[in-house]
């Protein structure tokens, strides 16, 4: 596929402004760039959800995102939200507290697939 110049420059320009706010540029930024025209809108969704208007504070963005790559076992996606969270001014307790969610939510989720197929399994009657 044949770069657009013009997207290039956007992707290029969507680049260097992460590495200045973060100091670095996550490796899922670096490999999309190679198509900015899926980096482009992924990059502006990104910005959206976690810098744009809305009813949630910063802060509480980035917990959420704490709590999310913690149930996902995204670790390098952790590491970077609660940085993140912290830099947004969220204490220690209030990055324990939303890892311990995501955990908890990947435990259910796990539990409830894997008991629900034991009851199938040994023929346990289920009240739904």
């Amino acid at each position: 596929m044949q770069e657009n110049p013009e997207q290039r420059a956007v992707a290029d320009k969507i680049l260097a402004a992460i590495e200045k706010r973060y100091g670095f540029v996550p490796i899922v930024n670096q490999v999309m760039s190679e198509r900015p025209d899926l980096f482009i809108p992924m990059a502006n969704l990104g910005k959206a959800v976690f810098e744009g208007e809305g009813d949630l504070e910063q802060k509480t963005r980035y917990l959420c995102a704490v709590s999310a790559a913690a149930s996902s076992g995204a670790e390098y996606c952790l590491s970077v939200q609660m940085k993140h969270a912290v830099e947004a001014g969220a204490t220690r307790d209030e990055v324990l507290e939303a890892i311990v969610i995501g955990c908890q939510i990947s435990m259910t989720r796990s539990q409830s697939y894997a008991l629900r197929r034991y009851a199938e399994q040994f023929d346990i009657e289920l009240k739904e």
